[in-house]
């Protein structure tokens, strides 16, 4: 090795170091979540909305996990999102406008039970 001096390799391996350090910790060199912050009425809006035009009905009686799971996978950009979508989704499609899902299953009290039935016979054939 004529003509080489031996600190070289030494500073060269501290310039490379210092340079993936840096890649590392710049904060233009991460990635950025635009979708954090964001209500689920937002990110529905932002991104579903151009397809759907309403949120309701869109569950399709699915469980929220499931339903979590496949925005996930389709078309979240993260799991919070994802997840934040999805109970969004479930809450708009769990009750009619104006109700709570508890006052939607609780059957009414204002008929009395024999009141289903049809006033009077079928008849046979």
């Amino acid at each position: 090795m004529v003509g080489r001096q031996p600190w070289f390799g030494g500073v060269a391996l501290a310039l490379l170091l210092i340079g993936v350090i840096f890649l590392v910790t710049d904060p233009a060199a991460r990635a950025e979540n635009l979708d954090e912050g964001k209500p689920a009425a937002r990110l529905f809006a932002d991104g579903c909305s151009t397809c759907h035009h309403r949120a309701r009905g869109l569950t399709k009686g699915r469980f929220t996990v499931t339903l979590y799971l496949f925005l996930q996978q389709h078309y979240a950009s993260n799991s919070s999102s994802a997840w934040a979508l999805a109970s969004y989704l479930e809450s708009v499609d769990g009750a009619p406008h104006g109700q709570t899902r508890s006052v939607m299953t609780r059957p009414s009290r204002s008929r009395p039970p024999g009141s289903l039935r049809p006033p009077m016979p079928i008849p046979q054939h």
